[in-house]
């Protein structure tokens, strides 16, 4: 059994194909390891808003709640808009770089701005 693979979920080496699919004894997890490959290069590629639709760099985006902005008193104000996103892969799930007027540079996660 030379071509055996192990569990994406438990790391199992006991998982076992069946016809299309490989499936885990153990955890009872299926996956087809084709599809699995291209769906988390698809996901981690692609910035949704808070609708879920897809982001790109230069779309404008408005911010759907009130946001304080960490280390200042000032409040970036729900239903801003914000013109020219940047995406990036900032630290603690901030994915667009942006320049709110009146505020400057920030970034902002992507799960508080709806596409404009």
């Amino acid at each position: 059994m030379s071509d055996a693979m192990s569990c994406p979920q438990c790391q199992s080496e006991h998982a076992y194909h069946d016809g299309s699919l490989w499936i885990c004894p153990e955890c009872g997890h299926e996956w087809n390891p084709d599809t699995a490959a291209s769906a988390a290069t698809d996901d981690d590629s692609v910035v949704r808003d808070a609708n879920g639709n897809v982001l790109a760099d230069g779309d404008s985006v408005t911010v759907i709640k009130d946001l304080k902005v960490k280390g200042s008193s000032l409040v970036i104000k729900g239903g801003t808009k914000v013109k020219s996103i940047r995406l990036t892969d900032g630290a603690n799930g901030h994915n667009i770089a942006c320049k709110i007027d009146g505020i400057g540079a920030m970034d902002l996660k992507s799960e508080f701005v709806k596409k404009a």
